[in-house]
């Protein structure tokens, strides 16, 4: 963050010139927030089985309370008829609410192409995890109108190499999570096509060897992206502040929040993993195995929150790395996306930073349109 006041003049969606001000700096103003790991929040489910087109709508003014702009929607391993109809309709919310489509950059599927192991599989049901199968991609793709940008699968399954290869001549990005993968396993997918790692240091065993092992292989890896979680369970902070430092221009703070995000505590019967708790400090995991998370309950803004206020980076670091890094993993930074300056749409948010560390969103514009305002 500078200490530059200006007025951010707009039309026609797009930002037109930063007009130097001599006001006094009433709020900060910074790029939307993208999450590109989103399975639902504040009670609404990507991955209900029932999920309707209203269902994804709400799922996103959800987002915009808290600064999220674009997000990726995320549908984790389950049946194929389930998460068909979570793709569709996913897509359909698209089709028919603008701000919907202009807020969603692509379906994120994640699994089920993954380990079957305890410990990496993570909350994924072990019930329907598969072999890669691109006749099951192709007609996730045909459900989604084109619209899958990323897919999360363990390079270790058997035909994952030539599916990696197949998502890579179409434009798609193939990350890799969920995994037991040798470090040899790792650099052949990287070579095949992959660029990403999916909440890196989860969907792994309680207990690994010290090194190697497939966590230190994809740090390791210049040429993979990696998604961290910053809610303080995923990863403690020390562990938070070491990635970031190693990953540099490619570290992307996500925050794989489930539909429990924003809700009391106590324990939930879900769909895709049975009996859940919400522990009263925001700490969700199997009811059945307390060391396993069951995704985050924290949204982004809080995320980039623990992150500052634990000293790791600065607020404004944080913001860059949920706008411009994402937006760069995502080629949208061609389009302007992720900054804000003459020319980029104007997606940005509108917030009250605070002595500690914290922040509070004030309001979020998505191509120059108020969509939140406290």
């Amino acid at each position: 963050m500078t200490g530059q006041t200006v007025t951010v003049v707009v039309e026609d969606g797009k930002v037109v010139r930063l007009q130097p001000s001599n006001k006094k700096v009433e709020h900060w103003i910074a790029p939307g927030l993208i999450d590109v790991q989103v399975n639902g929040i504040g009670g609404f489910d990507l991955n209900d089985a029932q999920l309707t087109v209203d269902t994804v709508r709400q799922a996103a003014a959800v987002l915009h309370r808290g600064g999220v702009t674009r997000f990726c929607p995320t549908v984790v391993t389950g049946s194929k008829e389930r998460m068909l109809h979570c793709i569709g309709t996913i897509a359909q919310s698209c089709e028919s609410d603008p701000i919907v489509r202009n807020s969603v950059i692509g379906i994120h599927v994640e699994g089920p192409f993954i380990s079957a192991e305890d410990g990496p599989r993570g909350a994924h049901n072990l019930l329907y995890v598969r072999d890669p199968d691109w006749m099951e991609f192709l007609e996730w793709n045909e459900a989604a109108g084109g619209r899958i940008c990323k897919v999360t699968l363990a390079p270790e399954k058997p035909g994952a190499i030539p599916f990696i290869k197949n998502l890579r001549q179409l434009g798609i990005i193939a990350s890799i999570g969920h995994t037991a993968a040798s470090e040899e396993q790792i650099q052949a997918a990287v070579s095949a096509g992959v660029t990403m790692s999916t909440h890196l240091g989860n969907g792994a065993h309680p207990y690994i060897k010290r090194h190697p092992n497939y966590i230190w292989a994809q740090l390791a890896e210049d040429r993979l992206w990696a998604g961290l979680i910053p809610d303080g369970f995923h990863l403690p902070m020390s562990t938070l502040k070491v990635m970031i430092r190693a990953k540099g221009r490619k570290a992307i703070l996500t925050s794989d929040a489930v539909h429990l995000a924003g809700m009391p505590p106590g324990r939930y019967h879900t769909h895709i993993n049975d009996d859940v708790v919400l522990e009263e400090n925001g700490f969700l995991h199997l009811a059945s195995t307390p060391d396993i998370l069951a995704g985050s309950s924290t949204p982004l803004h809080v995320g980039i929150q623990n992150a500052a206020k634990a000293g790791i980076a600065s607020l404004g670091e944080c913001i860059t790395m949920v706008s411009l890094h994402p937006a760069e993993l995502f080629g949208l930074d061609r389009e302007g996306v992720g900054t804000i300056q003459a020319g980029s749409p104007a997606d940005f948010i509108v917030y009250d930073h605070h002595a500690d560390g914290g922040w509070t969103i004030l309001e979020t514009v998505l191509g120059g349109e108020s969509v939140y305002h406290l």
